[in-house]
């Protein structure tokens, strides 16, 4: 069996049910969860809105980051059952999630690592970008490096 059970960029809301689904496995005794929300500030101004871009490859790019997380995490014989992350793309509104990643496995230090490195690289290694305007009236791209 694959262990991901769910990867995809999307215009729509994210359902973290739709990845509690995916990520089910009745040999994971632990599940973890990141859920990332689109907040009103940053860096101390008031974000107005928010964009998310990916490239067209970013969903291909996250499925690689996937594979390599739970191969990694699972070489010690305690394997990551199942890992799942969606990201939206488009216009989104404060408070909106723009985020969800997770991880089973046989036990909750496994899952919470696994999950942990699943944003952390997903946010290094996938051109998304983030387009923020603030009520000052400037704005900034993040991740576009």
């Amino acid at each position: 069996m694959d262990a991901i059970s769910l990867v995809g960029l999307r215009e729509t809301p994210i359902s973290v049910d739709e990845v509690l689904a995916a990520v089910g496995d009745p040999r994971a005794g632990g599940t973890a969860f990141f859920v990332g929300t689109v907040r009103g500030t940053d860096h101390g101004r008031a974000v107005e809105r928010l964009a998310y871009s990916a490239h067209p490859r970013a969903e291909s790019d996250m499925r690689r980051v996937m594979e390599k997380v739970a191969a990694d995490t699972s070489g010690d014989g305690r394997p990551v059952w199942r890992v799942a992350a969606l990201h939206r793309v488009g216009q989104l509104e404060i408070g909106d999630t723009a985020v969800v990643v997770a991880a089973a496995a046989g036990h909750r230090d496994e899952a919470f690592d696994a999950c942990r490195r699943l944003i952390d690289d997903i946010k290094a290694e996938v051109p998304i970008w983030k387009h923020q305007e603030f009520s000052d009236g400037r704005a900034e791209w993040v991740g576009a490096e």
